[in-house]
């Protein structure tokens, strides 16, 4: 695949709704359709043209969950670049969020069906192959910078630095 001069990779955002300081509990979407069916992930998407980062966040959140959440709400947690050298079209950077406040309840949507783990139950094994690089150590309360790249097959990964 070629990819034009104009392309560039995109700012994506990932929000987890979570329970307790520390955090006890940990709301996790699972995958119904397009990129990444079958896996729990964050709730989050692409940043829209004239959006902040945060904004973005807010507004997936909502739209995957139902949930409310302000900007002011938002816990910035971590920073990733991604890199699909096979599909260089889903690279990106992708900013993490906590967040401990919301109005609503989680509600299934068409795309992500909510369900809420315990810290001790978290399904690493049914997540993105980068996610036991970083995620523990988000849910632990650090903030992490890192970069991944995947193989091939766009799922298992090649590389990973994760800065300490």
């Amino acid at each position: 695949m070629t990819v034009g001069s104009d392309y560039r990779p995109e700012d994506r955002t990932l929000c987890f709704p979570v329970q307790g300081e520390p955090v006890e509990k940990v709301l996790l979407g699972l995958k119904k359709l397009g990129f990444g069916v079958g896996k729990y992930a964050g709730f989050g998407g692409r940043v829209e043209d004239g959006e902040t980062i945060e904004e973005a966040a807010v507004r997936e959140l909502r739209e995957e969950t139902g949930l409310v959440v302000s900007v002011d709400d938002l816990e910035p947690v971590g920073r990733l670049t991604l890199q699909f050298p096979f599909r260089p079209r889903w690279n990106g950077t992708v900013h993490i969020f906590l967040t401990r406040k919301w109005t609503g309840e989680p509600k299934e949507t068409v795309e992500m069906k909510p369900v809420w783990f315990d810290r001790s139950s978290v399904p690493l094994e049914r997540m993105w192959k980068d996610c036991p690089h970083w995620f523990p150590r988000v849910l632990d309360g650090g903030f992490v910078r890192g970069s991944f790249a995947f193989n091939d097959d766009n799922e298992t990964v090649h590389w990973a630095r994760v800065e300490p």
